[in-house]
């Protein structure tokens, strides 16, 4: 019997989200009686702390630059135990959302213009509509959406105090892609999952449309112009090869009118909740949350790291 321990929790703003993930991720393990199930809820921890928990396999369900963004990838390198999700490296380039798009650049993947704020600054480097976001976050944490000058104002004003509480966080400027479709693809071992088109009720999808109302809806396989869902299935599984990502991924597009998909990013431990996508994909193409889960650990052992001592991609 394989024993596979759960991470949920971690120090960042998405700890909430993470432990309903880690919490659906251990009930799908636990319908599977070939698994054994240890789970955990953790902060921030060390090599010797993650070494006495018990399990054959890891499954980290942390949301946030220290759970998905690397650190907690280079404890898991350096622990040797198999562990479901990306490496270090391409963890810390997917959470970067600067650094993922500059690879997508270097694909050809249409991706919205940006900037880096100045918070110091009392000017700003882009007119609206705009997007203001954290760089390194990720469940629309910190997201403002900007129509107006004013409206620019407030959020760098909101990043400003926010950086004064946490002085590491930076944060982008995104031009908005106005009266657009948003689309995402799950990916399962780099292969795509069916597509789906997101509906917030109001306003964007936020924080809120993803996790707490019941509103949102979701279009499995919506219809699209010609050409545009092979073209995101296509650049979704570039972006991911070319960042390294391995095991799970959700790739999210903006569609405007005119038919171009605007990545917007990558994120290498997408959502597990009653609410996400990724559980939600798999289940159309015929994977409940016990197969899909029993999969990623099956594709964690078949890709069981070496332990050399130090991190490594």
């Amino acid at each position: 019997m394989t024993s596979v321990l759960v991470l949920g929790g971690g120090p960042d703003a998405e700890r909430p989200v993470s432990l309903e993930s880690a919490k659906g991720v251990v009930e799908a393990l636990r319908a599977n009686k070939s698994i054994d199930v240890v789970d955990r809820t953790i902060s921030r921890i060390t090599p010797d702390e993650l070494a006495s928990m018990p399990g054959d396999c890891i499954f980290p369900v942390l949301h946030g630059a220290y759970g998905e963004g690397g650190p907690l990838q280079d404890l898991l390198e350096l622990d040797g135990r198999p562990y479901v999700g990306s490496g270090p490296r391409a963890s810390r380039q997917a959470m970067d959302k600067v650094a993922t798009k500059v690879v997508a650049g270097r694909l050809d993947i249409p991706t919205p213009e940006w900037a880096i704020i100045d918070t110091r600054d009392p000017g700003h480097a882009m007119r609206p509509p705009l997007v203001v976001k954290p760089v390194h976050d990720g469940s629309s944490v910190g997201l403002h959406i900007c129509r107006t000058d004013a409206d620019v104002d407030r959020a760098i004003g909101a990043a400003r105090e926010d950086q004064a509480r946490q002085n590491h966080r930076a944060y982008m400027t995104e031009r908005m892609v106005s009266g657009a479709r948003e689309i995402t693809v799950g990916l399962l071992d780099n292969e795509p999952l069916p597509l789906i088109e997101i509906r917030p009720a109001e306003g964007v999808y936020d924080y809120e449309a993803k996790y707490t109302r019941d509103d949102t809806q979701y279009e499995l396989d919506p219809d699209l112009p010609p050409g545009v869902a092979t073209t995101i299935r296509e650049q979704s599984v570039a972006l991911a090869r070319e960042l390294g990502a391995r095991h799970l991924a959700r790739v999210d597009f903006m569609l405007d009118a005119d038919g171009i998909a605007w990545l917007l990013e990558l994120n290498t431990i997408p959502g597990f909740t009653t609410h996400s996508l990724v559980p939600m994909a798999a289940r159309r193409a015929g994977l409940d949350m016990t197969a899909l889960c029993t999969r990623l650990v099956e594709l964690a052992m078949r890709d069981a790291p070496v332990a050399t001592g130090s991190a490594v991609a």
